[in-house]
């Protein structure tokens, strides 16, 4: 997304793959954000104008993006804030979900309009300490104007700035799926499973080191800047930025997701109930979640635990005279357990408190539920365990009630259309009772397996948790359809 044109490393310094035809690979899905339940926590927002190092018109804020009927609409709109005349929302996962390497993908539907340029890119993960272009940059998909093409390119540092970009014709106002490919030896750039730039990174190939460490996300539609021009078609204000989804796949087998701590601001709830917001005096600054009184609830929207195992949550809280909150996945159907919150002497004096819990592997709606009221929280951080096991695509390590024992089970197709199958070498599945709840937590279905299948036809799109009783035991998975 940011363009300046000191230097451009030339074809010839590259050695390139080949443009062979997409070939299949194998990938396991490791996050995604289906937008089914608002913006998720793992995406935070900046805010300012300045020109974003590329003498852009728009003031980045919040309350330009919304979700609605499952879709996330970033819209840049014609109003002065923060001395600049247009408005737009920019979002990241920085320091929230960060991967290094994967398939990363969106379906999107774009705005056309002199001056509108909207991007789904990725920065280096060690930017602010290394800054841009020593960081990385890769660009999934930009547009400019009214062009009927989309561009993928990367940046770097080689001795000053170098970047290598191609581009392909399609319909950008139409939703398409824009997809990179990116391994140890190579980057790809897909729009709808067809392929049409590719860069050679092995070993480092032109001073490319900074494409084998980690990358965050980020979304944001400009206004205006050095790459479109200043001139704005005012007549297409406001424009909007459409995207259905955004999901990471990583290879199985070869290279599986490299676990990291997610720190979920408390004020980025999807959903709640009877709390407010505050300025808090904790580290770093920003809001906290105010007052909580018994009863209240706060659940944050598509967390993923990439392996099964022993978890740590913290909460930082603090409370006059304490109290005691609970976490649950997926609106209860699974307890984490209760965690004290003791009494620190104030409304902003903080601490932080912990607990382990064993989590299987899946995405979830994380909820932070308040026992007994008196506290405040301003973050939950969740470490993953150092020693786990990542599940492959064909199976799930489900526990039994009492944790003693593990089955396998297969699901499939998943993603699922109409019919779900299941089976597992040691459950007898036939005529077992089943129920599969939504993202967040509502039963939507049920029944018993007959010859192994579930009928779905009749559940709209989105992720779900399928729990079923078999052999006395209760078997939980993840599908999405």
């Amino acid at each position: 997304m940011k363009r300046t044109f000191t230097s451009l490393l030339g074809a010839a310094a590259l050695c390139l793959l080949g443009f062979a035809p997409a070939h299949a690979q194998t990938y396991q899905q490791v996050w995604a954000d289906e937008f089914t339940s608002g913006i998720s926590s793992s995406w935070v927002f900046e805010t300012g104008g300045g020109g974003w190092g590329n003498n852009e018109k728009q003031y980045y804020q919040r309350a330009n993006a919304s979700v609605v009927n499952g879709i996330l609409q970033i819209t840049a709109k014609k109003e002065t804030v923060g001395g600049m005349p247009y408005t737009s929302s920019r979002m990241k996962t920085q320091g929230l979900k960060e991967f290094r390497y994967g398939r990363i993908e969106a379906r999107m539907k774009l705005p056309l309009g002199q001056g509108l340029w909207p991007a789904f890119w990725m920065l280096g993960s060690n930017i602010n300490t290394v800054s841009w272009p020593a960081c990385g940059e890769i660009d999934v998909m930009e547009h400019i104007n009214a062009e009927n093409k989309v561009y993928g390119t990367v940046h770097w540092d080689s001795n000053g700035h170098a970047e290598y970009g191609g581009n392909t014709v399609t319909t950008p106002q139409d939703y398409h799926v824009y997809t990179i490919e990116w391994e140890p030896t190579y980057i790809k750039w897909f729009v709808d499973g067809v392929q049409y730039h590719v860069i050679d990174i092995t070993n480092g190939a032109g001073s490319t080191e900074e494409f084998q460490r980690p990358f965050f996300l980020l979304l944001n539609l400009a206004v205006a800047g050095n790459w479109p021009g200043q001139t704005v078609d005012e007549s297409k204000l406001p424009a909007t930025m459409y995207v259905d989804y955004v999901r990471v796949y990583q290879k199985t087998g070869t290279t599986t997701p490299t676990p990291t701590t997610n720190l979920i601001q408390a004020e980025s709830y999807g959903s709640m109930n009877g709390v407010q917001l505050e300025t808090t005096s904790d580290t770093g600054g920003g809001q906290n979640v105010a007052y909580i009184d018994q009863g209240d609830w706060m659940a944050y929207n598509n967390i993923n635990f990439p392996v099964s195992g022993n978890y740590k949550l913290e909460y930082r809280v603090a409370s006059p005279s304490g109290g005691t909150l609970s976490s649950d996945l997926n609106a209860g159907a699974v307890q984490l357990g209760n965690t004290a919150v003791p009494a620190t002497g104030g409304w902003q004096n903080w601490t932080t408190v912990s607990r382990t819990v064993y989590i299987n592997a899946g995405t979830y709606n994380f909820g932070v539920f308040a026992q007994t009221g008196g506290w405040n929280l301003n973050w939950i951080r969740i470490t993953p365990p150092t020693s786990a096991t990542a599940v492959t695509t064909s199976a799930v390590l489900a526990t039994s009630k009492n944790n003693s024992a593990a089955q396998q089970l297969q699901l499939y197709p998943n993603p699922v259309v109409d019919k779900l199958h299941l089976a597992s070498s040691d459950l007898a599945l036939a005529g077992s009772s089943y129920q599969i709840l939504d993202a967040q937590g509502r039963k939507v279905s049920s029944g018993s397996f007959e010859n192994g299948t579930a009928d779905v036809a009749a559940l709209p799109p989105g992720m779900y948790l399928l729990v079923v009783q078999a052999d006395g035991q209760q078997l939980t998975r993840r599908f999405m359809k």
